[in-house]
């Protein structure tokens, strides 16, 4: 019992590292953020943070890891009682609701900052997040396409990444460029359904 609660206890000190680290990160950028500030924040010694990451990069990286796997919280499949459509816009407004949040849209900037100093955590994140995300979403339409509610054309993939670009298009780069203002949930709802009733149009069964 006592290895388990150990183990609980360095989780738990590894999260809330984590969370200090984010909000270092956005406020002063990976660059001119430092493991001394970081450590000050915790209330703790360079000493105590490095016996959990053995550098800056390394933290970076497990931040970024851990961005990718909440946003992939989502449940992709259908619930009960719920219609195909019914569920393509439900996931719609999910995926577009985290796109447009602040905080995302700031550790997006941030990630594609670091991207070009450090390619391999910009590969690391595309692979995790969008790249696995889309590879999801692939996977739930072809559950629909299997049941006849939708039209792939053989081309799975294809089809989760026009779902995710119409959802997102109109949005995402006035939300990454600070053009225009956080979208409302009225607004998110329009968009989302918007988006899914484009798609439909494309990938609908066919009659």
């Amino acid at each position: 019992m006592q290895l388990v609660k150990t183990r609980l206890d360095r989780d738990a000190r590894r999260e809330l590292i984590l969370d200090v680290a984010q909000e270092v990160f956005l406020e002063e950028g990976f660059a001119n953020a430092s493991m001394s500030t970081i450590a000050a924040r915790l209330g703790g010694s360079k000493g105590t943070l490095y016996n959990y990451f053995k550098s800056k990069d390394d933290l970076f990286i497990a931040y970024v890891e851990r961005r990718c796997l909440w946003q992939q919280d989502e449940v992709l499949a259908l619930k009960p009682g719920e219609a195909p459509a019914q569920a393509l816009q439900r996931i719609a407004r999910s995926f577009l609701a985290h796109v447009v949040n602040e905080t995302t849209v700031r550790n997006f900037r941030l990630i594609v900052a670091e991207a070009e100093r450090t390619p391999q955590i910009g590969r690391m994140f595309y692979e995790a997040g969008p790249q696995r995300g889309t590879e999801r979403l692939a996977e739930f339409l072809v559950s629909l396409d299997a049941a006849g509610a939708l039209d792939l054309e053989d081309d799975p993939l294809g089809a989760a990444q026009h779902f995710l670009g119409l959802v997102q298009s109109p949005t995402f780069k006035g939300r990454l460029c600070n053009a225009i203002a956080d979208l409302t949930g009225r607004q998110i709802d329009e968009e989302a359904a918007r988006g899914v009733r484009a798609f439909l149009r494309a990938y609908g069964p066919r009659t």
